[in-house]
C-alpha cells in the first residue's frame, strides 16, 4: 500500500521559514518523480515544485522561485520543500505527490501527472 505522509507545516510570520517533509512508503522511492502542490481556500490546486529521481532535474513555479527549494533523500524515502521568505499568499494546504516513469518537466507541473497523493499539511503565514 502506497503512503505519502507530509509533515512540517504550521503557523509562521511573514519572512520566516519552514521545511516540509514527505515520507513515502510502499514504493521504490528512488524510481519515483516527486511533486509539491498547494491549494488555498477557494482556489485550485497549483504546482509548486517537482524533482526527478535524478535530483539534478527539478523545477519550481515562478511564484516560489528563489524562495523555495525541493530536494530528496532517497536513503530515507523522503522529499523536502524548504520554504524561505514566506509570504501571506503562500498560505495553503501543501500536498506531495508521486509518479514513476519518464520525467518530463512540463508534464510534471500538472497534478494529473501524478498517481499518488498525500493528505496534505497546512501552512499559514501571518502578516
Amino acid at each position: 500500500q502506497v503512503q505519502l505522509v507530509e509533515s512540517g507545516g504550521g503557523l509562521v510570520q511573514a519572512g520566516g521559514s519552514l521545511r516540509l517533509s514527505c515520507a513515502a512508503s510502499g514504493i521504490d522511492f528512488s524510481r519515483y518523480i516527486m511533486g509539491w502542490f498547494r491549494q488555498a481556500p477557494g482556489k485550485e490546486r497549483e504546482f509548486v515544485a517537482t524533482i526527478s529521481f535524478n535530483p539534478s532535474n527539478r523545477a519550481s513555479a515562478d511564484s516560489v522561485k528563489g524562495r523555495f527549494t525541493v530536494s530528496r533523500e532517497n536513503a530515507k524515502n523522503t522529499v523536502y520543500l524548504q520554504m524561505n521568505s514566506l509570504k501571506p499568499e503562500d498560505t495553503a494546504v501543501y500536498y506531495c505527490a508521486a509518479r514513476s516513469g519518464v520525467y518530463n518537466v512540463i508534464r510534471a507541473r500538472r497534478s494529473s501527472f501524478y498517481d499518488y497523493w498525500g493528505q496534505g499539511t497546512q501552512v499559514t503565514v501571518s502578516s
